[in-house]
């Protein structure tokens, strides 16, 4: 099995309809019809996924033929070459950009048996159709599927199976529009901690610590607790032996149900199982005590995990206590037009240190950046090519707040909605009208006028 997975349904909802208005764009969209709650779970374990089938949806509508459909498969396809790098736990307030598709995607490191939880949740008044899927990522950077989702509020699990990084893409549907709040967290993939009332903080000694002066290394974690306290399943499976050995002392092996995992406790004074034996998470399997060789150390229990062909692996991930991610401090500019107070780069992570890998668009002080994200002390910003990265909130102005000029039009002009020659026009300003100019890319100005009218333009 690829993973485990726990979907919170009752925060799954039908799909609403797209919002905007954008004419025979809007009037396509409308065609591909809503989503049961039952479909949208149903999708979760199809082959083709909620993504997959979208996208043959637009096909299928000539959206594909679309500026807007093409920019949205460029934007899906781009997402899965160039994420963001990011640590867990992670916690990023993001902004869909209607007339503009985009795809935000993470990339983090995973640990076999940790459990990554991941939780989307739209701002009230939010209606949009939002695509999640996760990704291994393998040899030579493919990508292999995980989990793929679609809904309104989403809130799922998945369990690692291998050391290694991940990627999520987070995409939503065409016209889609609003503020998001994205969290990703490690959580144990044991559903109880293997020794009664105790925690990760009783670990002591950890996986590879060196034993018989560094004749072998230790393959588990030791939990210390006082003799005769309850030592229980951590999931629910079926005792294959007990016994007593010269290195474990008194041990209980239990196979783990639907996985191929094999939890090893040893050093106990008693065994209260017998083989054959079915339990449940938290039966009690033995006492913790000091036999085997453990008899001149203090009581505690040698726990580990072994693997059907793999053979011993780290339990700590296992049973690691979850972190919770840092809310985002400071104002929300999401969906804000910022300015670097001096020129830099984007950044490929959001922790902004000194040596962090620079992304390869240089800005300009004058060039305007869409707030998409806030994450802590960074900001995810766009630039007017498209390019999204980092940098730091402390280093940013307000556009609005400090325009690089006012000025007056002299004749009526189109705004657009990028500073391309073919972007579509997304209003006109009629002449004597008084702009102030919130940024700069090559030969064209982003404007803004009195109603809050924003675009691009040649003045």
């Amino acid at each position: 099995m690829l993973f485990d997975m726990d979907v919170n349904t009752a925060r799954l909802s039908a799909r609403p309809r797209p919002v905007g208005l954008w004419g025979l764009l809007l009037a396509s969209l409308l065609v591909l019809g809503g989503c049961s709650t039952q479909q949208t779970l149903q999708a979760l374990f199809q082959k083709s996924t909620p993504h997959e089938a979208y996208a043959r949806q637009l096909h299928q509508a000539g959206l594909d033929q679309r500026p807007a459909g093409r920019a949205w498969l460029r934007a899906a396809a781009q997402g899965l070459r160039d994420s963001l790098v990011v640590t867990l736990p992670f916690a990023e307030t993001g902004y869909f950009r209607p007339e503009r598709p985009a795809a935000a995607s993470y990339r983090y490191a995973v640990r076999v048996g940790e459990q990554v939880h991941v939780s989307l949740s739209l701002a009230p008044g939010v209606n949009a159709r939002v695509f999640v899927d996760a990704f291994e990522v393998g040899p030579g950077r493919s990508l292999l599927p995980i989990i793929s989702a679609d809904t309104l509020v989403l809130d799922f699990r998945y369990r690692a199976e291998n050391d290694g990084q991940h990627l999520l893409r987070l995409q939503p549907e065409l016209l889609a529009a609003g503020r998001y709040t994205l969290r990703l967290s490690r959580e144990p993939s044991l559903s109880v901690f293997p020794v009664q009332g105790r925690t990760d903080a009783a670990v002591g000694s950890f996986w590879g610590a060196a034993r018989d002066a560094g004749a072998r290394q230790h393959e588990g974690i030791d939990i210390f607790a006082s003799r005769g306290t309850p030592a229980v399943a951590a999931v629910a499976g079926t005792v294959t032996r007990t016994g007593e050995t010269p290195l474990g002392g008194r041990v209980v092996w239990l196979a783990a149900d639907g996985h191929p995992d094999h939890l090893y406790y040893a050093h106990l004074d008693k065994q209260l199982v017998t083989p054959g034996q079915h339990v449940q998470p938290g039966d009690t399997l033995g006492l913790v005590g000091n036999t085997g060789n453990a008899r001149t150390t203090v009581p505690h229990l040698h726990f580990g995990i072994y693997r059907s062909g793999r053979g011993a692996l780290d339990p700590f991930p296992f049973v690691q206590r979850p972190a919770t991610p840092t809310p985002t401090p400071g104002p929300d500019r999401r969906g804000e037009f910022v300015r670097l107070r001096n020129a830099g780069a984007l950044q490929s992570a959001p922790n902004l240190k000194k040596n962090s890998k620079a992304g390869p668009a240089a800005i300009l002080a004058r060039t305007p950046l869409l707030v998409v994200g806030q994450q802590g002390s960074a900001l995810r910003v766009q630039l007017p090519s498209g390019a999204v990265g980092y940098v730091a909130a402390q280093g940013v102005v307000g556009a609005l707040a400090a325009p690089l000029r006012r000025l007056n039009l002299t004749g009526l002009t189109e705004i657009h909605a990028l500073p391309t020659a073919v972007a579509p026009a997304v209003g006109a300003l009629a002449a004597g009208t008084a702009v102030a100019v919130l940024g700069q890319a090559d030969a064209y100005s982003l404007v803004r006028g009195p109603r809050g009218e924003t675009g691009w333009a040649i003045l």
